[in-house]
């Protein structure tokens, strides 16, 4: 079974690029879309639409290859006897090191059964005139295992910073099968379909993404029962160099749109936020990367959530988990 990874750094457009590809996905293929997030609560499964052809899992809480590396596994052995899918795409955390997947993927578990074809990072090229972000290992190394390079926000970038990019990326060796301009994050389906199976090894596994030696517990993430009305659930985490607050309210909490955005634009640019709420304008997903903010439309039901992550050096302006509900609390539709 054909199983592609679309890796990339944090707010790099991975699940934009996913939804595009779903968009054109043949008739006759059942796919499954595994979601890894460094966040506690999750919000990308959130954000897919519910169908019968495309099966959604999410991981949230933490990097598939070190903290929930038993877990991964245990989820697609189940996904792949349940769903019984075509094709799979497993969705790393942007803080997630590829070749750990990579590692699982190729074990005796999965031998015979699964083919990893060419490994897909996307690039955000702006990304590249930030120091830190370049300095970071697992940016580094996500580019370093690609196969192919998509780079998007392209309508966001300057042409200089797409020419440097392209620049960059013709720096790595060996060559990359191909770089792809994602124009608003959309992927021709003929660079899936055509993939051969990837081709690059070598990388280690940094300390810092080691699998750990106790066995997590597979519960937790997303919950069968939301918290009772006007009572969020919180939950927060750090680790890579990174911090997250996560928070769950009632399907029956309703927010006001404009004040949570007004609320989320005074956040530090190095916020990244990701959200679905119910709001007086119905259900709304909103995503904020690199400080532009996007709403859209949600077929999600089940509850609102959002999810604050932001590097631990900017722990000054990321808002602490009671200050944040007290803000939020402030946006509820009265």
């Amino acid at each position: 079974m054909p199983v592609h990874i679309i890796t990339g750094f944090l707010g790099s457009g991975k699940t934009t690029l996913i939804h595009s590809l779903i968009e054109q996905k043949p008739v006759d293929e059942k796919w499954a879309i595994l979601v890894n997030e460094f966040g506690q609560i999750g919000i990308d499964q959130a954000m897919f639409e519910t169908r019968d052809d495309v099966v959604v899992k999410g991981l949230p809480g933490g990097c598939l290859c070190c903290q929930l590396a038993f877990v991964m596994q245990a989820a697609l052995v189940n996904l792949l006897a349940r769903s019984q899918p075509d094709r799979v795409i497993i969705e790393p955390s942007g803080l997630g090191h590829p070749a750990g997947l990579v590692d699982l993927l190729r074990s005796e578990a999965f031998q015979g059964v699964v083919d990893v074809r060419d490994i897909v990072t996307t690039l955000d090229p702006r990304r590249l005139d930030e120091p830190r972000v370049v300095a970071h290992e697992t940016f580094r190394d996500q580019l370093e295992i690609a196969d192919a390079i998509a780079l998007t926000m392209r309508d966001q970038s300057t042409a200089e910073q797409l020419s440097a990019a392209h620049a960059f990326v013709a720096e790595r060796w060996p060559p990359r099968k191909w770089v792809h301009e994602a124009d608003h994050g959309r992927l021709p389906l003929a660079r899936l379909l055509e993939s051969g199976s990837a081709q690059r090894d070598g990388l280690e596994t940094p300390a810092a993404h080691q699998p750990l030696s106790a066995t997590p517990s597979l519960e937790g993430g997303f919950f069968d029962f939301p918290p009772a009305p006007g009572t969020p659930q919180c939950e927060s985490g750090a680790s890579l160099g990174y911090t997250s607050i996560g928070l769950r309210w009632h399907p029956s909490d309703c927010f006001d749109l404009d004040r949570l955005a007004a609320y989320f634009g005074e956040l530090s640019r190095d916020v990244r936020i990701k959200g679905v709420f119910h709001t007086h304008d119905g259900w709304r997903q909103l995503n904020r990367a690199d400080g532009t903010l996007s709403v859209t439309p949600s077929t999600w039901r089940q509850d609102s959530r959002l999810e604050l992550i932001a590097p631990e050096s900017s722990s000054p302006h990321m808002p602490s988990a009671e200050s944040l509900k007290a803000a939020l609390a402030d946006t509820l539709k009265s």
